[in-house]
């Protein structure tokens, strides 16, 4: 499969993602400035991406993408473990989402991923 061609996934906080529907384009989450890009999950890494990024941490939406709408600013670049995770060098357009799901935490600080996760 083209990488370019699935749906791959950004977590961000619900006031990160407001802010960036006012202004239209989301310039990424302070990590993803100070890295110079902005850092996404396929779905097979989504889940370790929250656990380790991500825990205890509330109010927090998953965002999902067609990767190959984002067009040649995204790249599958190695990162932990030497998986290949995609990184966008470029503004995200906010119209580029395909759905947005809250994450609820659960109990120990993680979070409820849907059961396609």
């Amino acid at each position: 499969m083209n990488p370019g061609s699935q749906i791959i996934y950004k977590i961000v906080s619900r006031t990160e993602w407001e802010n960036a529907l006012e202004c239209g384009v989301f310039n990424g989450a302070p990590v993803d400035i100070a890295d110079g890009y902005i850092h996404f999950s396929t779905v097979d890494q989504v889940r370790e991406t929250a656990a380790k990024h991500f825990h205890g941490k509330r109010d927090l939406l998953l965002l999902s993408f067609e990767g190959e709408k984002l067009g040649a600013a995204l790249r599958y670049e190695p990162s932990r473990g030497g998986d290949l995770f995609p990184h966008l060098y470029a503004p995200l357009d906010v119209s580029c989402v395909v759905e947005t799901i809250p994450l609820e935490e659960d109990e120990d600080g993680g979070h409820v991923f849907p059961e396609q996760f």
